[in-house]
């Protein structure tokens, strides 16, 4: 079982400036009144309760971590010194453009960020339009570029396809400029109308589904051509950029996770966070606790692992559990349908499947 020190921390960052229309995260209304009160909770909760173990990856994600002012950013950075750090340790923090600037920047490099992660989603005005977002191509090469004179190289963009009529021009040209922008991470989210979302409410229709999958596997081929890993569902590095923070998550590592909504993984029990900022300054935290059997552990380890291009590493999964893969689930009949492919190391999905990984996984724990 997961018994290891926990080498992984998320912090959540509520705020935003402006709420886009397909987001369901916990996100509210910047306010600095507000924002400081919040920071001074974060610090209560990492004080009460991080353990002193050795953090390999820390990561600061929202909402919008980047609009809070310089001196709300001193404050949480000064939070992370209560932190043991690997000497080799990977610090990620999401971004958007538009609160990004210089001196911002140069406070991320001087408090050890070496890893940032852009939403820029399109650069489709009509598109932009749809998904309450802005920006032009003139400020995210701005942007990116001076990420990268602050010697910051490992940026990761988010883009996301299968809007309301999306033509594959339009893809085309959104795939085109961002892989422009050089960057060594991409990540690719098919749209989803998620409830509460304001594209909801408004009855939004995205993409329809043939569509998307010919789009997910156009996205696949073109960035595979570019020298990019398709190494996890959404995800494509560069050799050597793969998120190491996220593999957590994949490898179902165990996480800390802080900040209204966040979650952790600390077997025996993964656990949220409350989603109401105002509470969570209250000091109620913990609201949906799920106490795991090893059954469900398996589950997750099976689920999540098969995200990953490699899939299952069926030694360590017996190292974990002291069960053979095949003795959990039956897989094989998969294999000779060539929906899974068996390695004398891994099972993984096989290559034109990961689009459909949700109804792989329906039948393999029928």
């Amino acid at each position: 079982m997961n018994c290891s020190s926990i080498n992984a921390v998320y912090i959540h960052i509520p705020f935003c400036k402006k709420i886009c229309h397909y987001c369901d995260f916990c996100k509210v209304y910047y306010q600095d009144s507000l924002a400081m009160k919040y920071l001074m909770a974060l610090e209560k909760e990492i004080k009460d309760r991080y353990q002193g173990d050795v953090i390999k990856t820390l990561y600061i994600g929202g909402g919008t971590p980047s609009v809070l002012s310089k001196k709300e950013l001193i404050k949480l950075f000064s939070l992370l010194k209560l932190f043991k750090l690997d000497e080799e340790y990977e610090f990620t923090m999401e971004a958007n453009i538009e609160s990004l600037d210089e001196a911002k920047i140069k406070l991320m490099k001087e408090n050890g960020v070496n890893r940032v992660s852009i939403g820029i989603e399109t650069i489709s005005k009509k598109h932009q339009q749809e998904l309450g977002r802005v920006g032009s191509k003139e400020k995210v090469r701005k942007k990116i570029a001076l990420l990268k004179k602050y010697g910051i190289e490992n940026i990761n963009v988010d883009m996301m396809y299968g809007f309301c009529n999306q033509t594959e021009e339009e893809l085309k040209e959104d795939l085109d400029f961002f892989l422009s922008l050089d960057v060594p991470h991409l990540s690719l989210y098919s749209l989803m109308i998620e409830d509460n979302t304001i594209l909801k409410i408004n009855h939004y229709k995205r993409l329809q589904e043939d569509m998307d999958a010919s789009f997910y596997y156009l996205i696949e081929k073109k960035l595979k051509k570019e020298g990019y890993l398709h190494y996890e569902i959404s995800n494509y590095a560069k050799k050597g950029y793969q998120s190491k923070h996220n593999l957590v998550y994949w490898n179902n590592k165990e996480y800390y996770g802080f900040g209204a909504s966040s979650a952790s993984y600390i077997y025996p029990k993964r656990f949220c966070n409350t989603k109401s900022v105002k509470n969570y300054i209250n000091g109620k935290r913990e609201v949906d606790i799920e106490i795991l059997t090893k059954e469900d552990v398996i589950f997750y380890q099976i689920m999540l692992n098969l995200r990953k291009k490699e899939g299952i590493n069926k030694k360590e999964f017996y190292q974990l559990y002291h069960k053979k893969l095949e003795d959990v689930i039956s897989y094989k009949e998969l294999v000779e349908k060539k929906v899974l492919q068996e390695s004398k190391t891994h099972l993984s999905l096989s290559e034109g499947y990961t689009y459909v990984l949700n109804e792989v996984l329906v039948e393999l724990f029928q």
